[in-house]
């Protein structure tokens, strides 16, 4: 079989992917390896699909399911039902025609449809096979596990939140975006080690270890200094002025994170005086000071709307921003001339709306050229691809 397309997509031309995954983390590291210039397939189970096909609202104008599209976008799909016999082997000739399996089954799942990597790599010893859980392969290899439950279990509830409030999951689904990317980053170093050895390998990426890892200084308080860190809100552990105040009008976040981004705010609020207190004369007396120091800059902040502040400290260089809604964000990526939002031709002819792949390269670009595919569009093309190779249209 020969699933390659001529045409140079990108920096993984000519690399192709059997994504046996769904929901968030595994569907995001595929579609990465997509935009990056990859030939993915999406196996998916007939007459459903990816769970995330039905998650809505909201929906987009053809009823898709805006979550899906999110992730799913230079994919084709193709349904199989791996409980039948002959199309479980379909579904092992995609594998074994792939350069990279990515799945995010239960433990013993991939195994019991012989699509496990032992069974794969006899007939493709360069296969790259990608597995994420929620819990690793060990002790929690039968735990199920959704991003929410992980944020739980991983503490990362713990530290969000006001400091008397809930503990609080974050907006967006943090844990398996994390883990996408270090998967994507696992499953691109070893292609990167391939072309050397010539081998494949098995890589285990898990949401509560990616969790454990993406938590940073937070979690290095932890293991070098001892310290468990709790909420804090807006606030940060380690440095002031960094959060939000209150204005005459909107919230305004400022980060102050070294002398002369202080000094230069004090400047820009026309409040000398608060550099002369030694109280804030160093980072770690403002941090020892906080509430004291938040007390004086909001008393100023709130004598001014928002934008005026805005305007000001960055007339000053001082970071800072109004807490925007997502749709100002989108409109301030814009104007910054990012590019955030591509359009896509969808097989009805719509235009699909796709947010932007954040990466530039100089010479091999990434790409936003498939838009997320209905169920099965594209089955009968790859099986017969299977039968009969030919390049992509």
């Amino acid at each position: 079989m020969e699933l390659r397309a001529g045409a140079s997509r990108g920096p993984l031309d000519g690399v192709v992917v059997a994504d046996f995954s769904r929901v968030l983390a595994g569907p995001l590291a595929a579609m990465m390896l997509g935009d990056l210039g990859a030939e993915v397939i999406k196996i998916e189970r007939p007459g459903l699909g990816d769970d995330t096909r039905s998650w809505g609202p909201p929906f987009a104008e053809d009823g898709s399911a805006t979550y899906y599209l999110s992730v799913n976008r230079n994919k084709r799909s193709v349904t199989l039902d791996l409980t039948d016999e002959e199309q479980r082997a379909q579904a092992r000739a995609l594998a074994v025609s792939a350069d990279v399996v990515v799945e995010n089954f239960r433990a013993g799942t991939m195994e019991r449809f012989g699509l496990d990597y032992e069974s794969l790599r006899a007939d493709n010893p360069g296969l790259v096979f990608c597995r994420v859980s929620a819990f690793g392969p060990e002790g929690g290899r039968d735990l199920p596990g959704y991003d929410f439950i992980v944020q739980a279990a991983s503490g990362f509830m713990s530290i969000t939140g006001e400091a008397e409030g809930t503990p609080t999951k974050t907006g967006v689904a943090i844990v398996d975006v994390v883990t996408g990317l270090y998967a994507t980053v696992g499953i691109v170093a070893a292609l990167a080690e391939r072309e050397t050895s010539g081998v494949g390998q098995f890589i285990e990426v898990n949401l509560l270890s990616s969790a454990l890892a993406a938590l940073i200084n937070q979690s290095s308080a932890f293991v070098s200094g001892g310290v468990v860190p709790g909420r804090m809100g807006n606030l940060h552990p380690s440095i002031t002025p960094y959060e939000t105040f209150a204005t005459a009008t909107d919230p305004i976040a400022i980060a102050a994170t070294n002398e002369r981004q202080f000094s230069g705010l004090c400047k820009s609020l026309d409040a000398p005086h608060l550099l002369a207190d030694e109280r804030w004369s160093t980072n770690t007396t403002r941090v020892e000071h906080r509430e004291a120091l938040a007390a004086e800059l909001e008393s100023i902040l709130r004598h001014q709307p928002c934008d005026h502040w805005v305007e000001r400290l960055t007339e000053h260089g001082i970071p800072c921003s109004p807490v925007n809604s997502i749709d100002a964000a989108f409109a301030l990526a814009a104007e910054l001339g990012l590019n955030p939002v591509r359009h896509i031709p969808s097989s009805d002819g719509r235009q699909q709306a796709t947010v932007a792949n954040p990466i530039t390269f100089s010479r091999t670009p990434t790409s936003h050229r498939l838009a997320p595919p209905d169920l099965g569009a594209d089955t009968a093309d790859v099986l017969e691809r299977l039968r009969s190779p030919k390049e992509l249209p």
